[in-house]
């Protein structure tokens, strides 16, 4: 009657091992780190530079655990933190000789500390907030006047374009505060003008000025486009943050809008708020200029006469390269950049999406200057470098560019990466910055595991004293659910936090409820008459109904906190909605398993070890074997 088929012993049995082996990561901990990445663009982490770091410690006579190359750069995992000093240190004079102009970013970080055989499982760690690993945290104003400032200065340049592409005749065109005054000598072609922009610029509100041959259309942009214009300021600006940051491998960090006008940035395992800001600093802004390949300017300008209006950088190679100053394109204009292959010579190349201002423009330039070449740069802290310089060979129409020549494939891969995230709508400042330190987050970690161990134990005591072997074996349920919660966490790489941790003591409170309920309704059985084995069986199946029920509802409500709910809400909601799904498994499927396992094989059981059973007239019998 209450036996099990083989498959789900062992579908048990093989839930219990995974769950542990995803477990076991947590309980090895982390291990100080150095992480040695690059600062600019046109400069590879390579295995040389690994050789390089691990020459440099070697030399040094530093021992490390461990040196390896992943996609974010080198990793040296070391034994303390006074180690962990001392190995920056001589990375960082050796990688950055002239401080003014930093090379690599030499960041503290921290790595787990799991044997090879538990990550070459994929079996990590979860990983930990701020509150509870120590980090950095930021908040930052972002410069919505900028936004509009940098938009409305487009906005002049689309203008100039459209103006020549209707024929139409101005006397100038400047950005003037918040609006663009366009100057005409004569009133038919303002008239004109005026409804050429009112069909091609609906954002602009235009208004009639001057008179005589000083005649002027002075253009503001809209409320609800200024409105437009500062949220996907702010929502550019996040997905800029979160590409830089995640090409640097801090882990789960936290990036988020506050208010209006305002980014929360935590970067949990960063102890060293210098680099933090350096990380922070690599925010790059894409630019589009054309080479200046008079002859003899470049020799001039290596002797260190720069001919006005240039500036000379180096490309990729090292060569030199003269460029002008002037701006054909920024990145506002960049709506995608994908690697992929020139279709005639099948070379490796980066294919650019523009959208459609950006494409009218960039077919001009490109009609313009067939034959000559154009430099696109990623301007970092205000210093440019060149990241490709091709030749335009023919006109570019319909906002589709390709970038190819004297690139391989992993450095197409690179450059599509970078031209992607490398556009801020809207400057940015730091207006408040605070450090949580590693001591502080192990003291949190020791209070959370400590509430839940002695949540465990309290729970465990009044279920054996109340339910006897029925009450160890919900205690083992209860255990196994925990294990399970663990695990899944692990397994997902989800961020754990305190919130997450008070997440997991309230798992438990409610995961032993479902054993409560199927204890008492064996008991109401066999006080209506049942024989064990009937009350056992009716027991886990009329619970199972309630508990369901009841672990919905509360699901339903955490799916709510998950959904509308942000930052720790958001941490906590997690936890939650993942431990009623594993509390159900582990209060139905594994302490049924015990039970059929204890209980299964006896054909003429007598009692059951579930405590006293009062039953009405009765008050001294039991089934509790006496």
């Amino acid at each position: 009657m209450n036996r099990y088929p083989l498959w789900k012993y062992i579908t048990v049995a093989v839930a219990l091992v995974i769950g542990f082996i995803y477990t076991l990561p947590n309980f090895f901990g982390e291990s100080p780190a150095v992480q040695v990445s690059s600062v600019k663009a046109t400069i590879k982490v390579d295995p040389k530079t690994l050789d390089r770091a691990e020459t440099t410690l070697k030399t040094a006579g530093v021992v490390h655990d461990g040196i390896f190359l992943d996609t974010n750069g080198v990793k040296v995992r070391l034994k303390d933190t006074d180690t962990q000093l001392k190995a920056k240190d001589l990375l960082e004079k050796q990688f950055n000789p002239d401080a003014q102009d930093p090379q690599y970013v030499i960041a503290l970080n921290l790595l787990s500390a799991s044997p090879k055989w538990l990550t070459g499982m994929h079996a990590l760690p979860m990983y930990l907030g701020l509150d509870l690993r120590g980090g950095v945290h930021f908040l930052l104003q972002v410069d919505m006047k900028g936004a509009l400032t940098k938009r409305l200065d487009a906005t002049a340049a689309d203008l100039r374009s459209l103006f020549r592409d209707k024929n139409i005749r101005h006397a100038g065109i400047t950005r003037d505060g918040e609006r663009v005054t366009i100057r005409f000598r004569e009133a038919d072609i303002r008239d004109k003008g005026r409804n050429v922009l009112a069909d091609n610029q609906p954002d602009l509100q235009l208004t009639e000025q001057g008179e005589g041959s000083d005649l002027r259309l002075v253009a503001t942009l809209k409320p609800e486009a200024i409105k437009r214009i500062q949220e996907f300021a702010l929502k550019q600006n996040i997905t800029t943050l979160h590409n830089r940051i995640n090409e640097l491998g801090v882990a789960e960090p936290v990036i988020q809008q506050q208010g209006a006008d305002r980014i929360v940035v935590q970067l949990p395992g960063v102890q060293d708020t210098a680099k933090a800001k350096d990380i922070l600093g690599r925010t790059a802004t894409l630019e589009i200029r054309m080479v200046d390949d008079t002859p003899g300017a470049l020799e001039a300008a290596q002797t260190g006469q720069v001919p006005f209006g240039t500036e000379l950088y180096v490309e990729r190679g090292g060569a030199p390269l003269l460029v002008k100053k002037q701006v054909v394109l920024t990145g506002d204009r960049l709506t995608d950049a994908q690697p992929g292959f020139d279709n005639q010579t099948q070379e490796p190349a980066v294919h650019l999406t523009l959208d459609s201002q950006g494409a009218r423009i960039f077919k001009e330039i490109t009609r313009e200057n067939v034959g000559k070449r154009m430099a696109i740069l990623l301007i970092e802290k205000g210093k440019g470098e060149v990241v490709t310089a091709p030749v335009i060979r023919t006109e570019i129409g319909g906002g589709r560019v390709q970038i190819s020549g004297r690139m391989s494939t992993t450095e197409a891969n690179d450059t599509a990466l970078l031209l992607r995230a490398g556009s801020l709508a809207a400057p940015m400042e730091i207006i408040e910055e605070r450090t949580i330190g590693p001591s502080l987050g192990a003291e949190n970690i020791k209070k959370g595991f400590d509430s839940t161990l002695w949540g465990f134990a309290a729970i465990a005591a009044f279920m054996i004293a109340y339910y006897m072997l029925f009450g160890l074996i919900s205690v083992a349920a209860l255990g196994s659910n925990l294990l399970f919660l663990v695990a899944l966490l692990s397994m997902l790489q989800a961020t754990l936090t305190l919130p997450g941790i008070a997440a997991i003591a309230l798992a438990l409170g409610m995961a032993i409820d479902a054993n409560v309920l199927i204890n008492e309704r064996i008991r109401e059985e066999l006080r209506n008459g049942a024989t064990p084995q009937a009350a056992i069986a009716a027991g886990y199946e009329r619970a199972f109904d309630t508990i369901v029920d009841s672990n919905v509802t509360t699901l339903i409500v955490g799916l709510m906190l998950l959904v509308f709910g942000s930052g720790p809400v958001r941490g906590f909601a997690v936890v939650h909605c993942l431990g009623i799904l594993t509390s159900i498994f582990s209060a139905v499927v594994v302490s049924r398993a015990l039970v059929n396992l204890i209980y299964g094989r006896r054909k003429k059981l007598q009692s059951l070890a579930i405590g006293q059973v009062w039953k009405p007239g009765n008050t001294a019998s039991s089934a509790a074997g006496q």
